[in-house]
């Protein structure tokens, strides 16, 4: 398929047909990525997409507990005569 690029401002755009859209799936937000001298859009990711999920799964298996905890709680030489309140 063919299109011209259409002035937009100080910038020049494409017309995506309306049944490209809904074929390839793309929503509100694209990347644009330049490769081999071509321009690719796809949707873009949905940052923390599914983070929810993951930390409750490691909530269930214990997996989010404090590697330095003992470090953390217990004060160190610097807390006992370096700082000053």
């Amino acid at each position: 398929m063919k299109t011209k690029l259409i002035k937009i401002g100080n910038s020049r755009g494409v017309r995506i047909p309306k049944a490209l859209i809904e074929e390839s799936g793309l929503t509100e937000e694209v990347e644009m990525v330049l490769r081999d001298n071509e321009i690719v859009l796809r949707s873009a990711e949905k940052v923390r997409e599914g983070w929810d999920e993951s930390f409750a799964d490691m909530a269930e298996r214990g997996d989010d507990e404090l590697l330095d905890r003992e470090e953390l709680e217990e004060p160190s030489v610097w807390d006992e005569e370096e700082w000053t309140w």
